[in-house]
Parts: C-alpha cells; sequence; structure tokens
C-alpha cells in the first residue's frame, strides 16, 4: 500500500504505507486512511512529528534481512513530510492524505 500526502503549499508526497502509518501515529492521529488536518492544527502536528522523531532511535531498521541493503532511518524516512507540513503551515494550508 502506498499513501500520498498532499497540501496545496507543496508537491505531492507518496509513501510507503507502513512507514506513513507510523508517522500519521506521531502527528497525533488515528492510522485511518483516507485522514486529514486542518490548518489551524498543522503546526502542532508539525511538532509532534518533529519529537517524535527525535526521540526515535536513529538507527535505521533491517532492510527484509538483506546485508547489501542500506537501511534508511525514521528522520531521514519523516524528511519529506516534515517539509510538506512546514509549507502548509507557513501557507495556512490544510494536509490530507490517502491510498
Amino acid at each position: 500500500m502506498l499513501i500520498t500526502f498532499r497540501t496545496d503549499a507543496y508537491a505531492d508526497i507518496t509513501m510507503f504505507g507502513d512507514v506513513a502509518l507510523g508517522l500519521i501515529k506521531l502527528m497525533g492521529h488515528s492510522a485511518t486512511v483516507p485522514g486529514a488536518i486542518l490548518a489551524a492544527d498543522v503546526p502542532a502536528a508539525l511538532q509532534r512529528l518533529q519529537a517524535g522523531v527525535t526521540a526515535a532511535p536513529q538507527s535505521g531498521a533491517a532492510a527484509d534481512d538483506n546485508a547489501d541493503e542500506p537501511s534508511v532511518s525514521l528522520s531521514h524516512r519523516a524528511l519529506p513530510l516534515i517539509k510538506l507540513l512546514e509549507a502548509a503551515a507557513a501557507a495556512k494550508s490544510d494536509v490530507m492524505w490517502n491510498q
């Protein structure tokens, strides 16, 4: 499953479902798809996401037991969504996500 995040203030961001659902939970929302954050709530969601990413372990998860595949940390995976939320907060724009 893929989840796409959209806002009028930034390009669409598409992520694998398991990663996206984890980031949605870090923003303080249930893992329901589709979902949305109203413009007034975007700054708080951004702050919760940044705090959650900072508190998470910085080592990347194993990549399906393939030693030749590099692991990617949560902070790197979250960066595009953080940029999208920053743009949405600055433009006072809603954020939506769906499959």
